[in-house]
């Protein structure tokens, strides 16, 4: 569908498993917008390490600075920077650091056709991703919220 606007929503260590394709775009001026959920810590992960592993984090910090608090920018390097990974696979790159800055970023980008857009979206490191299912655990147990399952109107209570 050519003519369709095409969004991929990806968190920073999913865009990583997954940011060559953005060659491919480029080279094909395939203008798709790709949103990254960044909070600077492979959020899953350490979604993960904060349900289940009493918050034992390893190796999930991908920054040189204190974490963005959701006001405003965090100090420090973020690696790898997405906006610089965009420019230099040829896609234009851009940053949202700040609630109040949403609109016009997704305005700025979606005025953007000539090409692949990269939008780095920075949250709270602390962040989390709703739904999901944990290990060992069937989909019918699926989690809305931290301890929240949906109510599928299948229980006899």
């Amino acid at each position: 569908m050519p003519g369709t606007e095409v969004w991929a929503i990806d968190g920073d260590g999913c865009f990583q498993m997954t940011n060559q394709e953005l060659v491919t775009c480029a080279l094909n001026n395939i203008p798709i917008k790709v949103a990254v959920i960044n909070n600077g810590s492979l959020g899953m992960v350490r979604q993960w390490q904060t349900l289940f592993y009493d918050k034992r984090y390893s190796n999930t910090v991908l920054h040189d600075g204190p974490a963005n608090d959701g006001r405003g920018p965090s100090a420090g390097t973020r690696i790898p920077d997405f906006v610089k990974l965009a420019e230099a696979m040829g896609c234009y790159g851009l940053r949202c650091e700040r609630p109040e800055d949403l609109d016009a970023v997704i305005k700025q980008a979606m005025a953007i056709k000539d090409g692949p857009v990269v939008i780095d979206f920075i949250v709270h490191q602390d962040a989390m991703v709703w739904p999901m299912v944990a290990a060992g655990t069937s989909n019918d147990e699926i989690l809305a919220a931290r301890d929240v399952r949906p109510d599928f109107g299948d229980d006899n209570d």
